[in-house]
């Protein structure tokens, strides 16, 4: 029986090691065995790494707020652009009346 084990075990490794998880451990505890001062939080650094995507999702809300708040901003200027270019219109000859001078 502790034959199958170990033979599921070794299929498991190959399965780990196939989808590159085994080489991205390695280079991210590397990474942390090579900092010269070690984190407080040595799981929050390996995720940090790792780019977990609770992080990620995080990052991206902030970031997806934060491009509505500049298509809001931009709206408002560009409204406000329209609105003073038909107030400057006021002021300024057409081009047929500068031409005629």
């Amino acid at each position: 029986m502790d034959n199958g084990s170990e033979s599921k075990r070794e299929q498991f490794r190959r399965y780990l090691e196939k989808a590159g998880v085994l080489d991205t451990l390695t280079n991210v505890l590397v990474a942390l065995y090579e900092e010269t001062e070690k984190p407080n939080n040595a799981l929050d650094f390996l995720k940090h790494h790792l780019g977990v995507a609770g992080v990620e999702t995080a990052d991206a809300e902030t970031l997806s707020l934060g491009v509505s708040e500049l298509q809001q901003k931009c709206d408002l200027l560009m409204e406000e652009n329209k609105e003073l270019r038909k107030r400057l219109l006021q002021y300024e000859p057409t081009p047929e009346d500068g031409a005629a001078e």
